[in-house]
């Protein structure tokens, strides 16, 4: 399966920077990344082409992060899409620990979300 990978940074100039040359050093493709920051803490969500080596670069540099299976959902691309799929998963007691837009088609967006109980999560979003 796919992982989502959910790194902390400190919230300053270059971080993005760093953790983009490093993958690419390393010759890992960034399929798709996401992030932002508050006060002193941000964070990025990425997928990759290679896995086993993004873990590698950040075990390597150091970095501060979790991973998690990345898990696919079509929400409906409307207001209010997102918020039914983000109750759904709060009322099962599910956390989301990252998520990315990918894609927008037709009336739907592809969304990938890494959580803390992806067996639980899936058969949520499954059902949507």
């Amino acid at each position: 399966m796919p992982r989502q990978f959910v790194v902390q940074v400190p919230n300053k100039p270059g971080q993005m920077a760093d953790l983009a040359e490093q993958m690419a050093a390393a010759g890992v493709d960034l399929r798709a990344i996401g992030g932002g920051g508050l006060g002193e803490v941000g964070h990025f969500i990425l997928t990759t082409a290679d896995d086993d080596k993004a873990r590698e670069v950040l075990e390597a540099g150091s970095w501060t992060y979790i991973e998690g299976e990345s898990l696919l959902a079509e929400v409906d691309d409307r207001p209010g899409g997102m918020a039914r799929v983000a109750r759904a998963l709060a009322d099962a007691n599910v956390n989301v620990l990252g998520h990315l837009f990918l894609g927008r088609w037709s009336d739907r967006a592809t969304f990938a979300f890494v959580v803390d109980d992806p067996d639980k999560a899936r058969a949520i979003l499954e059902q949507l």
